[in-house]
């Protein structure tokens, strides 16, 4: 399972805190816009672009990654720990 809880939406930027819980997933979506994100736990974000090419990205608290706008993929939980971030999203 997991779940988005939108803090802040101001029409030009939006901040999501998504939990996933273990073996959870965010089910295929494609981002419109260019986003950040920063991770509240260590942990391993296993990322399946809908190609079916997959990725293993390594989360540490405090240590942000951005992706442009356009990416197309699956967000899963394969550990035995939740999963927790925040996505920042430039709206405009």
């Amino acid at each position: 399972m997991a779940t988005g809880e939108t803090q802040i939406d101001t029409g030009s930027l939006r901040v999501t805190r998504w939990e996933i819980e273990p073996g959870g997933a965010i089910p295929l979506h494609r981002h419109e816009h260019e986003y950040v994100v920063v991770p509240l736990v260590d942990a391993t974000l296993h990322v399946v672009d809908a190609d079916g090419s997959e990725a293993a990205v390594e989360l540490r608290v405090g240590r942000s990654y951005a992706r442009p706008a356009g990416a197309r993929h699956t967000v899963a939980n394969r550990g035995n720990a939740p999963l927790v971030f925040v996505e920042i999203e430039r709206l405009s």
